[in-house]
């Protein structure tokens, strides 16, 4: 996973080139992260199960071990996150 946080500081990490490893072609700028690269990995992890379970609260619940109502609390706090990033 790339870090998004400075480990100094904690500020917001930004990309500053890419590059082909294929014809060494390099991109130079200053980009920001995608929001959901910005997330946990467990986070993330969270967000790829949910797809998978096309969306479905319930087979989450199933799949994690967990009440609906926590599962939907965690699918809350992921949201919130992501809302805050698009800011």
């Amino acid at each position: 996973m790339l870090p998004c946080n400075c480990p100094s500081c904690q500020s917001q990490l930004k990309v500053k080139s890419l590059i082909c490893e294929n014809c060494k072609t390099e991109v130079i700028g200053l980009y920001d992260f995608p929001p959901l690269a910005k997330l946990s990995v467990a986070e993330q992890s969270f967000i790829l199960k949910f797809v998978k379970n096309s969306g479905s609260l319930k087979e989450m619940a199933k799949e994690l071990g967990l009440s609906y109502p926590t599962v939907r609390n965690l699918l809350d706090e992921i949201i919130k996150k992501i809302e805050g990033y698009e800011q």
